[in-house]
């Protein structure tokens, strides 16, 4: 029987997802991920080289599907945020793999270059947008990308300490707040 590699690859980066989620990439463990995938453990090393390589490849492949699934929008930042606060509900893995990158890579650890070219591309889009007075200048780009971003994170198991606040308690309000405070920072 052939095997089929592209699903081979799939189900370990799939299963390497969840591992690395749960338990970042020093807890993580090749035997549990290949187990997950239905997978020989020599797959992981064929297809990716070693734990830290799967782990990258796992990151890219969120972030690609985050950039792809909710694109900025310089015109309407707080949709954005509020596409972004979604995206993140619904997939936390997101925000907790970011969150283990920082842990163990450090805040100022090399990013996948997938992750660089969107925060330039974002970074770009904003200050456009700002040049042509579509948008304030009053926050440099990259200092209003980083504030969207973290306010669209701010409820999700990446953020312990708003996540367990119990004043705004549903899913809709939480993104009204998200968006409106988006609405505030974008006031022309």
């Amino acid at each position: 029987m052939a095997r089929d590699a592209e699903q081979t690859k799939k189900r370990l980066l799939d299963a390497a997802i969840a591992e690395f989620a749960a338990y970042g990439i020093a807890g993580a463990r090749v035997d549990r991920i290949a187990e997950q995938a239905k997978a020989n453990k020599a797959m992981i090393y064929s297809y990716f080289g070693n734990k830290e390589q799967l782990f990258d490849a796992a990151y890219d492949l969120l972030v690609t599907g985050t950039v792809d699934a909710v694109p900025i929008d310089p015109e309407d930042l707080p949709g954005y945020a509020g596409r972004l606060f979604d995206r993140f509900w619904q997939s936390p893995e997101v925000v907790r793999l970011s969150a283990w990158h920082r842990l163990e890579r450090g805040a100022e650890g090399p990013l996948p270059e997938q992750v660089l070219r969107a925060h330039r591309d974002k970074i770009a889009a904003i200050a456009a947008a700002q040049a042509e007075g579509r948008l304030p200048g009053h926050i440099p780009a990259a200092g209003l990308l980083s504030l969207v971003l973290v306010l669209a994170t701010m409820w999700t198991a990446g953020n312990p300490d708003a996540a367990s606040t119990r004043f705004v308690t549903t899913k809709k309000a939480r993104r009204e707040t998200v968006t409106e405070a988006v609405r505030q920072l974008v006031r022309l």
